[in-house]
């Protein structure tokens, strides 16, 4: 189940690095990943020598992950003061989902013109099968990568697979907002019953009504988020900041 632990500093375990895959990439995968899952606090201040040393390796390698973190807006590198997690910014929210729109409604209209859409239609409904599922399990992770996976069957009968991960490109700072909105605000059903209309038009042919109902989809997280600021208003930009001195132990 995805966690989120503002008051506590989290240790995931060393990741393993292998030697087919640039390090400093790496790394920025790693650090990525406690920032979206809030490991990595909002203003929480970064040392690049402890992060270093914590993941025994040089600081050549975290320098590089920082700086490309720092480039998709996930770090604030700020001269002689230091480096820290950035936080929530709703422009930041409003490029990543504009973009990831324009993508996948473009997506769906080509699915329309597929030759096999009762194959499409079976294979998301089996996704809305085990998202349900997962709901009833409790366990969030599967169902946000079964999410993943409905939108991606999207591209895939647009015969565009290779665009999956340009749109896991651009949705990286709607997913950091999807964490916090998923610690105690999301309706996980009110998702799938999303899913289930947006297929139902597919079925009945409908592009009118599919395009209307996806557009509902995607824009659903903003529904959220004067709720999330409400609950932590100390992760957004202008909100009452908790900075940490302490650095960032990335092990």
């Amino acid at each position: 189940m995805t966690s989120l632990h503002p008051n506590r500093r989290v240790d995931p375990g060393v990741p393993v690095f292998d030697k087919s895959t640039p390090l400093f990439e790496q790394i920025y995968a790693h650090l990525y990943e406690r920032i979206l899952r809030f490991d990595l606090a909002p203003f929480q201040m970064l040392s690049e020598k402890l992060i270093a040393e914590s993941l025994d390796v040089s600081r050549t390698p975290v320098r590089e992950a920082l700086a490309r973190l720092a480039e998709h807006r996930f770090v604030d590198i700020l001269p002689q003061r230091g480096t820290f997690v950035s936080p929530l910014r709703i422009t930041d929210l409003e490029k990543s989902q504009f973009m990831r729109e324009a993508i996948e409604i473009a997506l769906l209209r080509r699915v329309f013109e597929h030759p096999d859409r009762g194959q499409a239609i079976r294979e998301l409904r089996n996704e809305i099968t085990l998202q349900r599922a997962f709901v009833e399990m409790g366990d969030q992770d599967r169902f946000y990568g079964s999410d993943d996976a409905f939108h991606g069957l999207l591209a895939k009968y647009a015969r565009l697979p290779a665009v999956i991960e340009e749109i896991r490109r651009v949705k990286m700072h709607m997913d950091r907002f999807r964490v916090l909105v998923i610690a105690g605000v999301e309706d996980l059903g009110g998702v799938i019953t999303q899913h289930q209309d947006i297929v139902d038009a597919i079925e009945t042919d409908d592009a009118f009504e599919a395009e209307r109902l996806l557009l509902r989809h995607l824009r659903r997280i903003f529904a959220y988020v004067d709720r999330a600021m409400a609950l932590h208003p100390d992760y957004f930009e202008g909100g009452t900041r908790r900075t940490s001195n302490q650095g960032a132990v990335a092990s």
